[in-house]
C-alpha cells in the first residue's frame, strides 16, 4: 500500500463511528442514484454475487441485501474502522480488508461490481490502475457502476464528520473515467451526470458499464 492508500486508511478509520452515525442508509443518497443501483440489483439472477468495492460502513451492502436476500455480497474496504461498523450494518456479507488495486480474488468472481464513491481518492490517471483489478474479478457481462463527482484536480479535506483528518479527494470527468473503463474492457453503457444538490458541492456522476465477453 503506497504513502496515499495509507492515509486514506488513517482518515477513514478516525471518521468510521461518526460516518456510520451521520449516514446510516442511503436515504442520503439521490432518488435518482439510488435507481441506478436498483436496477443493477434488480436484473441479477438469484444467488448472483455482488462486490460492493469500497464498502465503507456497509449501508449500501445492507440496501442491496434488503432488495434481494438471496444475493451473495461481499464487501472491500482499506479501514478496520469502517469494516468494523460494516460488520453490524451488513452482518450478512463477506468483509475484508483490502486495497482496490489488488483484489484478494479469483478472476471472474462476481456477477457485479458497485464502486459507490470509492474512487474519489484516487488521481485521474490511476483509475485505470483500479479498475482493471474490478474487471478481473467481474464476470463477462457482469455491470460495473461507478459513482464519483465531477470536475477535475485534487482537493484537501482537514475536517470530516467533525473529526481533523489529512485526506485529499480527486474529482473526475465523465470522459475521463468512461476512457478508463474502456481501457480495461469494461465497456460503458449508461451515463447519469446530475447537478449538484443543495447539500453537494459538485456535480455528480454514476456510470455503469459492462465486462467485455468473451
Amino acid at each position: 500500500m503506497d504513502e496515499r492508500g495509507k492515509a486514506t486508511r488513517i482518515a477513514y478509520d478516525t471518521v468510521a463511528a461518526a460516518y456510520a452515525a451521520a449516514l446510516p442508509d442511503l436515504s442520503h443518497e439521490a432518488p435518482l442514484d439510488r435507481a441506478m443501483i436498483d436496477e443493477v440489483v434488480r436484473e441479477l439472477p438469484e444467488g448472483a454475487s455482488v462486490l460492493d468495492a469500497g464498502c465503507g460502513t456497509g449501508r449500501l451492502l445492507a440496501h442491496v441485501h434488503a432488495q434481494r436476500p438471496s444475493l451473495r455480497l461481499v464487501g472491500v474496504d482499506l479501514s478496520d474502522g469502517m469494516l468494523e461498523e460494516a460488520s453490524r450494518a451488513a452482518h450478512d456479507a463477506e468483509l475484508v480488508r483490502a486495497d482496490l488495486a489488488t483484489l484478494p480474488f479469483d478472476d471472474a468472481r462476481f456477477d457485479a461490481v458497485i464502486a459507490w464513491y470509492s474512487v474519489i481518492h484516487t488521481p485521474t490517471d490511476g483509475l485505470a490502475e483500479i479498475l482493471r483489478e474490478i474487471a478481473r474479478v467481474s464476470s463477462p457481462g457482469a455491470a460495473v457502476l461507478v459513482a464519483f463527482q465531477v470536475g477535475s484536480g485534487p482537493r484537501t479535506v482537514r475536517r470530516a464528520y467533525g473529526r481533523e483528518v489529512a485526506l485529499t479527494a480527486h474529482l473526475h470527468t465523465p470522459s475521463d473515467v468512461e476512457s478508463a473503463l474502456a481501457s480495461v474492457d469494461l465497456v460503458p453503457e449508461t451515463s447519469l451526470v446530475r447537478a449538484p444538490r443543495a447539500t453537494e458541492a459538485h456535480s455528480q456522476a454514476i456510470l455503469l458499464a459492462r465486462r467485455r465477453s468473451v
